[in-house]
């Protein structure tokens, strides 16, 4: 059930024209600063996809609804690191994961735009969804405010894996944030997944780029 209905949006073109003449970096501009997301053609990861795009915004526009502010928050499938570099912006501490192919573009988009921030300094750390979640961040120790995921479901095998590394991280009084790009009946299966795992909200649409975004909290019997 979705009370409350949820709020439409389009994405905004924030980004700049380009300044450089590389095919490969993006120019992007959140909560005042100016972002260059450097991308590649090798990885499905290492491309911005729209899911991102609405994600930043949404952020950006809603702070005081979700301040992130010295909160702990994991971004998994961060991919170019867009999203984390928003949320370090807006002074989260910031923890970064994805596949290990995809680590060495994502840590240099990230160092090279959060180099100037004293607040926190984010962390990039491999993290295969479902694999070695307790050995590597051991619930005892590790409690985030925010878990957030962008375009982290598509015609891929490792759903259900992706689900449970979702319910590993979020304990109570932990926010999910998911926006993604609905296009295939798996993501809509997923969400229904999603839905019968956590309390969902659909909290945007962004009816240009058929993306949702949702937020999700463990149900706490």
């Amino acid at each position: 059930s979705f009370p409350d209905a949820p709020v439409i949006l389009t994405i905004l073109q924030n980004w700049v024209p380009r300044v450089s003449h590389y095919f490969d970096k993006e120019h992007y501009t959140y909560v005042g600063h100016q972002i260059v997301i450097q991308e590649s053609i090798e990885y499905f990861g290492a491309v911005v996809w729209p899911g991102a795009l609405a994600l930043s915004q949404y952020l950006e526009s809603n702070q005081e609804q979700f301040n992130l502010q010295d909160k702990k928050v994991l971004e998994i499938g961060a991919g170019t690191g867009l999203v984390s570099i928003v949320a370090c912006i807006l002074g989260a501490y910031v923890t970064a994961t994805d596949l290990p192919e995809v680590l060495e573009n994502l840590s240099y988009n990230i160092s090279k735009n959060t180099g100037k921030i004293n607040k926190h300094k984010p962390e990039v750390r491999k993290l295969v969804w479902g694999e070695g979640l307790a050995e590597d961040f051991p619930a005892a120790t590790y409690h985030y405010d925010f878990v957030l995921a962008t375009d982290v479901v598509y015609h891929h095998a490792a759903l259900e894996p992706l689900l449970a590394t979702m319910e590993y991280f979020c304990q109570p009084g932990t926010v999910l944030l998911w926006a993604n790009r609905f296009r295939f009946s798996t993501d809509y299966e997923f969400l229904e997944k999603l839905g019968s795992v956590f309390n969902t909200t659909i909290l945007a649409e962004f009816p240009d780029s058929n993306v949702k975004l949702l937020k999700a909290t463990v149900r706490e019997n």
